[in-house]
């Protein structure tokens, strides 16, 4: 973790060495600043600085995230860096990003490696570029390129970079490019500090603050941004610099940026949870996806997105056309969106078989099962695949509420099944639940790990019960939600709350876009026969009001475009009624909080039952299944950031209006009672360490 120096023939290298991506860190500061006295002592002529292994420097190093900045500060350094003058040029080995980036914005001259990454995407962690970023980069590329990488913290490619004036040049070996670099061509390259202001572009600005307003409500960091790279065209650089640096510590210790580090760090532990079970013995290179429809479809091509050779199995020759249709449907909508070349929706498309029944098959590296939610359905399936199925092969369910235990019983070797719960669409939703039998071996789990990386999802264990961990708790959120209705909430009032909370759909909104008649087949097959006979949602469903699907569901919809439905508001005031309830006005803030509390309460619940192992695990399941406002870390980091004492408090207050439907989670009372968080048991693996 040092920063290594060389000076031979008057050209120094500095190399930045801290494995495993050359995270920034302190001595790493202090490494670059002894760099260049190392440089000026000896007269060299010129300062290449470059990374060592893979990467160039991959910004800030995390284990630093909490702790107080320590000098020398990164815009200090790059300062003395950008002004330096023995000329310096950045020998962009590897992916710059972050601070990484900023390092070879204050150098004289650029020169990358082919198909590189270089990125500001500070906006992720809460934050904005606090050492240059946002000052140095407009006056390269120009305000319209800055803004479009720094407000959505999405990266370029070393080759646009070029087109764009970001980097001067591209080598396959950028150290000896840099030592061979012409004197008159490096003394020419002006200093992007010392480079005019660039043009102001007010309309490239408004863009980017409407598209942060819809990509992501309430989270500050993006609009900062922006407002700091307008400045950039009217402000002198230094006085631009000084506020930008302000602007970074004011919110590095914030709530957002907080919650935002959370997240970051929960996907880097869910990741290495594969760690924990045994590697796999060999590659999944075949799959079968039983099932065509919507999910079985997106599933195929999420597998074979990842250069697995999928065959989708239907019933008829009529399913099997219609599974066709919906992979190419699929393959379409990723080339018209600029997602897929024209040779990479052929190779994906000729990647994908199908078939009508199970003779022939060769036995698959991996079967998924993605048909309806019967048991009985599922069990005739496994029975299927088992016969065709080699020893290797492992077995898995998309089931989204079944249980997987159940469904095991069909197969000879339990030992090799588990649930695999995508989410929808699955080739664009990142989370994926793993859920482990009784009976799945370890072995088994980390084929799961390993699947999950290939297609680039986000894992999460989780033990068996009706729903898992996510579907579990949105059961809880709509119940509640549907008592607000009673209550006298509408639809429309419920989901205007929760989106100004930060969701990206209110739960009546989400249930007419994945369909009524799901949630409705959910509860009539788990007989809860004393909601059937009131709910609001049953009644939509006998009328034939399925959600967009139909042009109506919980609203009215004239294409794209939702409206309020007296036919649903004279439902739910009838309902009210027979309930014997007087309908109120609920606010927006009493909305919410009843809402989180209900999910914190099933939440606890999960936990303390082993289904989820660690808080930051329905974390995750929230913000990437369900659309939880990611800035606020999550529903379990949310809880922390009101206390569990609080938050249970709440809850009691709640149960003694009505206990029948609240309860103070024995968990959550364990943790109010000793002062304790959420986050304490991250660490310690399950809620036994209470």
């Amino acid at each position: 973790m040092t920063v290594h120096f060389e000076c031979t023939d008057g050209i120094a290298v500095a190399t930045i060495d801290n494995a495993p991506v050359n995270a920034i860190g302190v001595a790493i500061r202090k490494g670059l600043a002894g760099a260049m006295d190392r440089a000026a002592e000896l007269g060299a002529r010129r300062l290449v600085v470059t990374g060592k292994g893979k990467f160039f420097a991959a910004g800030a190093d995390a284990r630093e995230f909490d702790l107080a900045p320590a000098p020398p500060h990164l815009d200090e350094v790059l300062a003395r860096l950008s002004a330096f003058p023995i000329p310096v040029v950045a020998a962009i080995n590897g992916p710059a990003l972050g601070g990484g980036l900023e390092i070879a914005l204050a150098s004289r001259y650029r020169i990358a490696a082919p198909g590189i990454s270089l990125g500001l995407p500070e906006v992720t962690l809460g934050i904005v570029p606090g050492a240059g970023g946002t000052q140095r980069l407009p006056r390269l590329v120009g305000v319209a390129m800055a803004v479009s990488m720094v407000a959505t913290g999405k990266g370029t490619d070393a080759e646009a970079a070029l087109a764009a004036g970001l980097v001067d040049e591209i080598a396959l070996d950028v150290l000896a490019a840099a030592r061979e670099l012409d004197d008159e061509r490096l003394h020419a390259s002006v200093p992007a500090d010392l480079r005019p202001a660039p043009a102001a572009d007010d309309a490239a600005i408004d863009a980017a603050l409407a598209d942060a307003r819809r990509r992501s409500p309430g989270q500050v960091s993006p609009a900062k941004a922006i407002e700091l790279l307008a400045l950039s065209a009217t402000l002198p650089i230094r006085e631009a610099l000084a506020l930008e640096r302000r602007t970074f510590l004011e919110l590095r210790g914030a709530d957002q940026a907080r919650a935002l580090r959370h997240v970051f760090f929960s996907e880097r532990a869910a990741a290495s949870r594969g760690r924990e079970f045994p590697a796999p013995k060999r590659e999944v290179r075949t799959a079968v996806v039983v099932g065509g429809g919507n999910m079985g479809a997106a599933i195929a091509y999420a597998l074979a997105s990842a250069g697995i050779s999928v065959t989708v199995v239907e019933t008829t020759d009529a399913a099997r056309d219609r599974a066709d249709s919906n992979v190419r449907r699929l393959i379409e909508q990723g080339r018209s969106r600029g997602i897929l070349t024209d040779h990479a929706a052929s190779a994906l498309g000729a990647g994908i078989a199908h078939a009508v029944g199970y003779d022939g098959l060769q036995p698959p590296d991996l079967a998924i099962e993605a048909a309806f939610e019967d048991m009985e359905v599922k069990r005739k399936i496994f029975r299927s695949l088992a016969a065709v199925s080699g020893e290797h092969t492992i077995l898995a369910t998309n089931t989204s509420y079944l249980d997987v235990n159940r469904i095991a019983e069909a197969i000879p070797t339990p030992e090799r099944f588990l649930g695999l719960h995508f989410f929808s669409p699955a080739h664009v939703m990142k989370l994926l639940e793993v859920v482990v039998g009784d009976r799945t071996l370890p072995e088994t789990v980390g084929y799961a790990f390993s699947i999950a990386r290939r297609l680039g999802k986000i894992p999460v264990l989780s033990g068996v019960c009706e729903g898992f961990i996510g579907n579990r708790i949105l059961s809880r959120y709509r119940q509640t939600a549907e008592r607000l209705l009673l209550e006298g909430a509408t639809p429309s009032r419920v989901d205007a709350a929760m989106r100004g909370f930060g969701m990206a759909m209110g739960p009546y909104a989400a249930q007419d876009m994945s369909g009524l008649d799901i949630a409705y087949a959910n509860r009539k097959r788990a007989d809860r026969a004393e909601a059937l006979s009131t709910s609001v949602l049953d009644r939509l469903v006998e009328e034939g009001r399925l959600g967009r699907k139909t042009g109506a569901g919980w609203y009215d919809y004239e294409g794209d475009r939702a409206s309020a439905s007296p036919i649903v508001e004279a439902h739910v005031e009838r309902a009210s009624a027979d309930a014997g309830l007087e309908r109120r006005t609920l606010e927006d803030g009493e909305i919410v909080e009843r809402l989180l509390l209900a999910m914190t309460m099933e939440a606890c619940a999960i936990l303390d039952e082993g289904i989820a192992k660690r808080p930051s695990d329905v974390d995750l399941v929230l913000i990437h299944g369900y659309g939880f406002p990611r800035w606020r870390g999550g529903l379990l980091h949310h809880a922390d950031a009101a206390t569990p004492a609080v938050v249970a408090g709440r809850i009691r207050d709640m149960a003694e209006i009505d206990p029948s439907a609240w309860y103070v989670p024995p968990l959550l009372d364990r943790l109010a009672s000793v002062g304790g968080t959420f986050k304490s048991l991250n660490g310690a693996g399950t809620p036994d360490a209470l």
